[in-house]
């Protein structure tokens, strides 16, 4: 199938609304084009842009509220796998974007209540996000912004509740298989109503997750908090304080080859002989201020530091950290990281209305990283699990100063403009303070300078149902980590690794049917240089440039409420992502890109009150992910089906929702996620069978 093939698919969609606008209503009239790094309204309908929103309270229903994997399904063009392994993070992909990273979050552009969750290298995470207290996820497919930087696949935005009267405090719990469970407790309020001088509003938010894993050695222990605290200074400005916090330790369960996976998924024999694992404790803060200026300027500036500290053991052999070059198979890694964004808008009239918003985003990362054996000697055997000799030590910067510029015009009453420019740079400098005789200095800098334009133009053709067409630029550096190793094991930075850049184009139709939204988009991606895993082998990836590279496809979504309290979402990806040049020894132009679905589809249907009993069941097809460059291993296609059903009533200021839910209710044997070209063949990650949870929340309002 391919670009020609969708399009005959997706037209009749696009043309759809023609039909059916007669029974839509018009939704908000306010436009964005762009996924904000600061709070505001995004119009899912008015936006230029393949954009979708998901609401906490659905990420909520009936949810152990751990994982982003249990909610963003419904999301078109977002890949998104559950690695059941809690020291390497999801692996989170928007339009392939992503699909290669080993652990954490590439390619894509995460913040959390404005504070980046990326680093200025790319490299991000998802661990700090408390679902407990989520009030939007905004995530924008492509890159149609000015506003955002570093990254290929688009931008998701987390904000968090803002506390509102009456006060309420809530007490929340999941009890799940393999020994999984979580607690949680949220306060929320507010005095005043937020528009007078001296209002305060507050959301302070903690969880613990504990679990024994679906896999051997896959257990892991995770404390989170998150609070927002907002002051109305005076009736033009406000302040807000956010703080986040995150503390894990989690075993490394690793991957297994293809035979391990279907003789056994939930044997970990590299954990078990290398007690391989992994801590992270990261803790930010950030403070916002918003004023507004007059009637027709807003200014805002956004300023946050924070620090992550990451340990981890590896299942790395004692004969290749023989090698004198080799950095051993501990890593210690502590990150300070810091950031100020400053961002005007003006509301104005250039012959026609205008909005142009500007500002500097500036931000500094500093690392001091270091290698150590990952075992020590018992007479002449080794034991593994315990830190060893040091192997390295280098001091690592990275910075970015970006100054962007984005403009709305309203060329007519159906005709909108939305162009932008951002001109991203990134700075990297290394200083190694492990040299001897047989390891050279590997000190090292290097920079990178774009031009980020994006365009879109918006038609509505009725109140109800806009057509739009786009184009953006997309710009990726290597990461810190990306650029720390040779493939050919040599001394020295991998500063042959260069940055890749993409040019996408995209048309889209979005519609208002009854009480929903039917979206569709086609899009095609073109990229240069793009930075793909060259090899991957005991916790350790290098990587290298593929050279072109083309994601091509057609996403469709309707989220639909009908007849009082039914709810229907459904949602189709197809995306032909293929290599254009050749990029392995073996010929690969014209090969899949690995870690990436060609086809994902999603259902639900819920029966979903305000109180009482309610119930729904879910879908989801993920056709088969080539796991290597040469295409000659796969993850084979799967469906699995969940369901979940349970009861809310409330009593006098008491509110209680009490829930049961089985996913994978089938017993589906299939792979969760697969490791990138990992060079023992270790590819694949498995996910559970059939499992249960059980939850209960108990919340109390003070009036």
């Amino acid at each position: 199938m391919n670009i020609i093939s969708a399009t005959k698919l997706t037209l009749p969609v696009l043309l759809l609304p023609a039909a059916l606008s007669t029974s839509a209503y018009a939704a908000d009239n306010e436009q964005t084009m762009i996924v904000s790094a600061t709070p505001q309204t995004v119009s899912e309908l008015d936006s230029p842009a393949a954009v979708s929103v998901v609401q906490g309270d659905d990420i909520r229903q009936a949810a152990p509220r751990v994982n982003l994997s249990e909610s963003l399904n419904s999301v078109p063009g977002l890949q998104v796998q559950n690695r059941q392994n809690y020291a390497q993070d999801l692996q989170l992909s928007i339009r392939g974007f992503g699909s290669r990273s080993t652990y954490g979050v590439r390619g894509i552009r995460l913040y959390v209540d404005g504070i980046p969750a990326t680093m200025p290298d790319g490299q991000g995470q998802t661990s700090n996000i408390d679902l407990n207290s989520v009030e939007s996820i905004d995530v924008l497919r492509g890159p149609f912004s000015a506003l955002y930087g570093n990254a290929s696949g688009g931008v998701m935005n987390v904000t968090t509740q803002t506390g509102r009267e009456p006060a309420t405090i809530e007490a929340s719990s999941y009890y799940g298989s393999f020994g999984s469970w979580r607690y949680g407790l949220k306060a929320t309020g507010a005095m005043g109503d937020g528009t007078h001088a001296g209002d305060v509003d507050y959301t302070v938010s903690s969880t613990r997750f504990v679990t024994h894993g679906y896999r051997d050695r896959s257990g892991a222990r995770k404390n989170l908090a998150n609070a927002k605290l907002g002051v109305r200074i005076d009736d033009a400005s406000k302040l807000s304080l956010i703080f986040n916090s995150v503390d894990i330790k989690a075993n490394d369960a690793g991957g297994l080859t293809e035979s391990e996976w279907h003789d056994n998924p939930r044997q970990s024999p590299r954990a078990q002989q290398y007690d391989t694992r992994k801590t992270i404790k990261q803790t930010q803060a950030g403070l916002r201020y918003e004023r507004q200026m007059s009637s027709q300027d807003d200014f805002s500036v956004m300023m946050y530091a924070g620090e992550r500290e990451t340990t981890q053991y590896q299942s790395i052999p004692r004969a290749p950290q023989l090698n004198p070059t080799h950095a051993g198979g501990v890593i210690d890694l502590t990150r300070h990281y810091q950031g100020i964004d400053t961002r005007w808008t003006h509301r104005g009239e250039l012959g026609v209305p205008v909005t142009f918003t500007g500002g500097l985003n500036y931000e500094n990362m500093s690392e001091e990283r270091k290698g150590y054996e990952n075992f020590v000697m018992d007479g002449t055997t080794p034991v593994y699990g315990e830190k060893g000799n040091l192997r390295r030590n280098e001091r690592n910067l990275m910075w970015n100063v970006d100054p962007y510029l984005q403009t709305a015009w309203q060329l007519t009453d159906k005709l909108s403009l939305d162009a932008g420019v951002r001109y991203s740079s990134v700075w990297f400098d290394s200083n190694d303070h492990y040299i001897t005789a047989r390891n050279g200095d590997d000190s090292g800098e290097a920079s990178y300078h774009k031009w980020l334009p994006a365009a879109s133009l918006k038609y509505a053709m009725t109140e109800a149902w806009n057509v739009y067409a786009a184009a953006g630029r997309g710009f990726e550096t290597p990461t810190i980590n990306e650029l720390s190793y040779r493939a050919d094991g040599k001394t020295g930075l991998n500063f042959a690794l260069k940055p890749s850049t993409n040019d996408t184009v995209e048309i889209g139709s979005k519609t208002r049917i009854g009480n929903g939204l039917l979206t569709a988009a086609l899009f095609r991606t073109d990229t240069d240089n793009e930075i793909v895993t060259d090899t991957s082998s005991g916790g350790r990836t290098t990587y290298k440039n593929a050279g072109k590279t083309r994601r091509q496809g057609a996403e469709l979504s309707l989220d639909q409420q009908f007849a009082g309290n039914w709810r229907a979402k459904l949602a189709w990806t197809y995306l032909d992502a293929t290599y254009r040049s050749e990029v392995c020894d073996g010929g690969c132009n014209g090969n899949r890109i690995p870690g990436i679905a060609r086809n994902i589809g999603f259902a639900s249907l819920g029966w979903i009150p305000d109180q009482g009993w309610y119930a729904g069941a879910d879908v989801r097809y993920m056709s088969d992910i080539m796991a290597n460059d040469e295409n000659s291993a796969k993850a084979p296609s799967y469906t699995i089906t969940g369901l979940n059903t349970g009861y809310k009533f409330s009593y006098g200021n008491w509110m209680m929702d009490v829930f049961g839910r089985v996913d994978n209710l089938f017993d589906r044997h299939y792979v969760g996620s697969v490791i990138v070209n990992e060079g023992n063949n270790r590819y694949y990650e498995p996910a559970p069978g059939r499992n249960y949870g059980v939850g209960l929340s108990v919340a109390y309002q003070f009036e």
